[in-house]
């Protein structure tokens, strides 16, 4: 049990992310705008979070510079109000299927800012380099399949949540202007996720406070969603939430997505790596499916499948590629060895190179 027990903690992250999509949906389905939503999400998010910073970081949290708080209220403008305000739009214009198989590709956009940035390297001469190149290229490929191409409809035949509005989401799901408009929205947020996790990775090498990091994230986005919200949604009407659909869909993103999935996905990540965490991100794509079909009602078209297989080709590609790249450097210079060993194991790679080489994963 113990060592499937970071595969099924993964398991339950992407499960919770792909709750989240599906919840997210079924709330602006039934005519909440995405723009209070994404307020009373944060909102959420911070109470929950803000507590547990001040407990477990509060006195040992490293101060916080005035051009430090600039830097993370800016971040959390670019990476989560912007992010979560277009994507939010990017789902009523498309589907939760679709808004999950795009989350397969934020990892090779950060690979491609990390590598405009010189945080990442490629080389074209080698197998892995290509592989990289590759899953970038395969990537464009799937997102175009997404937008372009929609072909033969699959039918849900029963779905859980009604919309209260269908004959505008059937206007959506048949509009091909629409739909593009929304792959468009899908991309553009998936690019400001990705450059959101480079410049955190940034960040956090002057700030190694994760929790009091992302409190202070939280509440700043909490802030800027609130100023987003009241200028586009003026009816008091819409920020009513009551004991419905809507308040479940705001307590569970906030709590269960900020909170709950953000302490498991650090804990796999601490076990096993970021690339195993990564790897798992179609199981996301499976469930968010299933969901959308069969309690959502959205139809699913031979477009989005082919798009998503793309973007999961993409996906392995990239990390492929990585992962064989790192096992040539632990190859050529191990950790245990100082700079002239490691300069000799270089140069007698070709005679070691029957040899079986270390895994990178434990």
């Amino acid at each position: 049990m113990g060592s499937k027990k970071p595969f099924l903690v993964a398991l339950l992250v992407h499960a919770l992310s792909s709750g989240m999509i599906l919840l997210s949906k079924a709330a602006f389905n039934m005519g909440m705008s995405t723009s209070v939503f994404v307020f009373y999400r944060r909102l959420a998010g911070a109470i929950f979070l803000v507590p547990f910073a001040m407990i477990f970081e509060g006195k040992n949290a490293k101060p916080l510079s005035l051009l430090t708080l600039c830097k993370i209220f800016v971040l959390a403008l670019l990476g989560i109000t912007l992010t979560l305000n277009i994507y939010g739009i990017a789902l009523v214009y498309t589907s939760a299927s679709l808004g999950s198989a795009t989350i397969n590709c934020i990892p090779v956009i950060t690979f491609a800012f990390a590598v405009l940035l010189r945080m990442e390297t490629v080389t074209v001469k080698t197998v892995p380099g290509i592989a990289k190149v590759g899953g970038i290229v395969v990537c464009m490929a799937g997102v175009v399949t997404l937008a372009f191409y929609q072909g033969p409809v699959l039918k849900s035949p029963l779905h859980l949540f009604q919309s209260h509005s269908g004959a505008q989401d059937d206007h959506h799901a048949s509009s091909g202007k629409t739909w593009i408009v929304g792959c468009f929205l899908l991309l553009v947020s998936c690019i400001c996720w990705a450059l959101w996790l480079v410049l955190q990775a940034q960040i956090l090498k002057s700030y190694p406070s994760k929790l009091t990091f992302t409190s202070i994230q939280c509440l700043s986005s909490a802030v800027q969603s609130f100023l987003v919200a009241i200028a586009l949604e003026r009816d008091v009407h819409e920020w009513k939430l009551g004991w419905n659909l809507r308040l479940f869909a705001v307590v569970y993103c906030g709590i269960f997505v900020t909170g709950v999935a953000y302490y498991l996905q650090a804990w796999v990540i601490a076990k096993k790596g970021p690339v195993f965490h990564v790897v798992m991100t179609p199981s996301n794509l499976v469930m968010t499916i299933f969901g959308s079909v069969f309690l959502l009602g959205e139809n699913i078209n031979l477009g989005s499948v082919l798009g998503a297989v793309l973007l999961v080709i993409s996906l392995y590609s990239v990390l492929w590629g990585k992962s064989k790249e790192q096992n040539m450097d632990n190859l050529g210079c191990l950790p245990v060895q100082d700079q002239t060993a490691c300069s000799t194991q270089v140069k007698e790679t070709p005679v070691l190179s029957s040899s079986p080489r270390p895994s990178a994963s434990t």
